[in-house]
């Protein structure tokens, strides 16, 4: 419970973002990555990474705009990779191998479960994700945080990516609220976590480690450097 421009906030629930925000994503790729060239008996060079950056994040914006589906952008990404690296492997097979190893891939935020566990019991949680089912679904059962949360959104099961408003209702029909601003978005990416959260009406919290430049047009209720600083926010 805070004082924001002199009103009393209550936040019953918190929706949490999963890579970036308590997962430890970039760790996770740059190892599914490395393993999957390795796997190939291809030589891999650290330089590989920002090339698949490249693609893979035109990729996703496209899909967040509605342009793409999960299926292409899986194969996608790795056909153009290889075809720029001229490596003669299968991109459909270098997918599943990489989406395999990701699945794997449990590192954590610093911070990311000593938080769940100090909100555990004081608010309700769950998480939506702009992620794939398999990677996603896997990744939870492994780690120590998917306890935490009573339900869990991914938008390669529910057909609808943020920002689209329409995940924002699905996870408001899956609340036992119907008062939004009694649920807080918390989340890394400006674009999609916070501009999803602000065009439905929710209130948001960008996690912000690097202190990247906001947007003008995308103003959070609350930015935070570090996962703790959370917690005064939803009243701990």
């Amino acid at each position: 419970m805070i004082l924001k421009n002199g009103i009393r906030m209550n936040y019953e629930w918190l929706i949490f973002d999963a890579d970036g925000t308590l997962f430890d994503y970039t760790m996770a790729e740059h190892q599914a990555l490395q393993n999957s060239f390795e796997y190939f008996a291809c030589e891999f060079h650290p330089e590989y990474i920002s090339l698949y950056h490249r693609f893979n994040k035109k990729l996703w914006d496209d899909f967040e705009l509605g342009k793409t589906t999960i299926p292409f952008l899986k194969t996608e990404r790795f056909r153009l990779l290889l075809q720029e690296l001229n490596i003669p492997v299968s991109p459909a097979l270098f997918s599943d191998r990489y989406l395999y190893y990701l699945s794997q891939g449990t590192q954590l935020i610093n911070g990311a479960d000593r938080l769940l566990e100090a909100i555990e019991g004081k608010a309700g949680m769950i998480l939506m994700t702009n992620g794939i089912k398999e990677v996603q679904r896997s990744r939870l059962q492994l780690s120590p945080i998917g306890r935490h949360f009573s339900d869990i959104i991914i938008s390669d099961e529910v057909g609808a990516a943020k920002p689209d408003k329409k995940i924002f209702e699905i996870a408001m029909t899956r609340l036992p609220v119907t008062d939004k601003k009694k649920v807080l978005m918390i989340g890394d990416n400006l674009s999609s976590d916070i501009k999803g959260g602000v065009d439905f009406g929710m209130p948001t919290c960008w996690y912000n480690p690097q202190a990247l430049s906001g947007d003008p047009d995308i103003r959070p209720d609350h930015e935070i450097r570090r996962l703790e600083e959370l917690l005064p926010i939803v009243g701990l």
